[in-house]
């Protein structure tokens, strides 16, 4: 068991896979992070004001889970999704692309940069970290323990 953390507009004791209008990482799913820090920061993307829920997670051998390092098969596997390709992992864990490292993703896929190229360019700003949650069995390996309400200060 560890704990994980989920940043938003409110707190979520009860987590949800919702489908929305873009494609994130690992595609649609619930998102969490084992970084607090970045939690609180995923808080502030709609605003000055947030929550960061905390999980206990249990890992569980039965479902089908992948764990991506900084390399060409997590670059492959974001690209995919990002396409909008369905995977059928229940969860999923690796870096986060930021907004920098998003865009080098699209100038990949449009076929702009080359493969090289894009690590040669890519710089995580480490530590990033992400786990998602992408079917109902792999939301049973979380449970809910508390949540912080954040402020932006300023």
């Amino acid at each position: 068991m560890r704990l994980i953390y989920h940043g938003g507009v409110q707190a979520v004791p009860c987590p949800e896979i919702r489908k929305t209008r873009y494609t994130k990482d690992f595609g649609y799913g619930f998102y969490c992070t084992g970084l607090k820090e970045q939690a609180i920061k995923w808080c502030y993307r709609k605003g000055n004001n947030g929550a960061v829920s905390c999980y206990e997670y249990t890992p569980s051998e039965s479902l089908n889970c992948v764990q991506y390092e900084e390399n060409d098969k997590w670059l492959d596997f974001v690209a995919a999704c990002r396409k909008g390709i369905d995977h059928d992992f229940d969860i999923v864990e690796g870096p986060m692309a930021d907004d920098q490292i998003w865009d080098f993703i699209d100038d990949y896929l449009d076929g702009n940069i080359t493969r090289e190229e894009f690590w040669g360019i890519a710089k995580f700003r480490h530590p990033t970290h992400q786990i998602s949650f992408h079917t109902e069995r792999a939301l049973q390996t979380i449970k809910f323990v508390s949540h912080d309400e954040v402020r932006r200060n300023g």
